[in-house]
């Protein structure tokens, strides 16, 4: 009987966890696709109330979204969406500089499989550019590319560091409105980093991907000044 009741409390708990889960990940989609804009209040009541779940539940995925650097706890004021830093996006990028440009230039010495990796995500972008995906998806998808950068330098540590720093400008990203009225012209940079690797202008590449990056910088900084 006792081993039973084990049993029936573990579910519970198994459960509750799930939908704490369930719970993060559609207000972690909401602020990825731009429906949550920076600054935005998230109420317990009206959260619980949409999602049709417990204010507790609620109350626990604010605090994973906290504990991410997705939103903040304001005295007074409740929960909110962070507001992206312009600074913290400069910082960003000079960290994806150096890791994505080190990678670029490990091209020749990186494994198959790791350029296949490149190759890889880059045909995933362009064909999802083909279609009609939602700005979630298409960030991550471009940010999919930038990763599989960082893993030319075939170190597991160095692609755990971009992970937390593309997971930092995801909500920047976010509110950017032209992303999806650029994302072509950003496959064809891509597309053109990748032949210069093929054919070991390593110099050329990192520059185009510098430029790239230091324009992605900027449009960020741009669209958050003026949230």
């Amino acid at each position: 009987m006792s081993d039973n009741k084990s049993v029936a409390i573990e579910s519970l708990q198994i459960e509750h966890a799930s939908t704490v889960d369930r719970v993060a990940a559609e207000l972690r989609r909401a602020c990825f696709d731009g429906e949550l804009s920076p600054g935005t209040p998230l109420r317990e009541i009206a959260i619980a109330d949409s999602l049709g779940v417990g204010r507790s539940t609620v109350r626990e995925a604010l605090a994973a979204l906290v504990a991410e650097g997705l939103a903040v706890r304001i005295p007074n004021r409740g929960t909110q969406v962070r507001r992206p830093d312009p600074e913290a996006i400069a910082d960003v990028t000079r960290a994806r500089l150096v890791l994505e440009v080190a990678g670029v230039r490990n091209w020749r010495h990186a494994t198959h499989e790791e350029r296949e990796g490149v190759r890889a995500a880059l045909k995933r972008y362009s064909d999802l550019v083909q279609g009609h995906p939602s700005q979630a998806a298409l960030n991550q998808a471009h940010l999919d590319v930038h990763r599989s950068f960082v893993a030319l330098n075939g170190s597991q540590r160095l692609t755990a560091v971009a992970d937390t720093l593309n997971t930092e400008i995801r909500l920047a990203l976010a509110s950017v409105d032209r992303i999806k009225r650029n994302a072509a012209d950003q496959v064809h940079s891509h597309e053109l980093l990748v032949r210069l690797l093929d054919d070991d202008d390593f110099e050329a590449a990192a520059e185009e991907l510098t430029r790239h990056l230091q324009g992605g910088e900027s449009s960020m900084k741009e669209s958050v000044s003026s949230t």
